[in-house]
């Protein structure tokens, strides 16, 4: 029937429109079809179909969660374009610090990473990553919406 939707493509069009990785129960949700096991097979199909197609895209699995991706080498040709949080590393390794001790104290932090974690929270901060709230002396540190939103946690 040339009106019915091919369920697979589907699948296909909610990982490439989604920002982050999705599990099978994300896409089921985001999909409306009910059966993990036909997207669970839609996926194997797309991800075999992308590595026999001469394209520059493929499916790739991490962990759980599936992604849309560029082959090498054209992802490093093209990786400039990319728009993403632009985070220093010495902010985003403070920040996977963070993330798994939400609600520590900065002066904690300081002694783990020294004096540049000021810097590094300073940037964390500006892109809304983290929030801090008096405590004494110090500061806690929490992660905000926006970085659980961002990170698809």
């Amino acid at each position: 029937m040339p009106d019915e939707i091919d369920q697979k493509r589907i699948v296909e069009a909610a990982l490439f429109m989604s920002q982050n990785a999705m599990s099978i129960e994300d896409l089921v949700k985001a999909t409306g079809i009910a059966s993990p096991g036909f997207v669970r097979n839609a996926l194997e199909e797309l991800i075999k179909e992308y590595a026999e197609k001469g394209t520059s895209l493929e499916i790739v699995k991490i962990a759980d969660k599936y992604v849309f991706s560029l082959k090498e080498p054209y992802a490093a040709k093209v990786s400039g374009l990319a728009v993403g949080p632009d985070l220093s590393r010495g902010a985003l390794r403070i920040l996977a610090y963070i993330s798994k001790n939400d609600g520590m104290v900065q002066s904690e932090l300081v002694k783990l990473f020294g004096s540049t974690t000021y810097e590094y929270m300073s940037e964390l901060s500006g892109k809304e990553f983290v929030e801090t709230k008096k405590s004494g002396r110090t500061k806690k540190i929490f992660v905000t919406n926006k970085f659980r939103e961002y990170f698809n946690m």
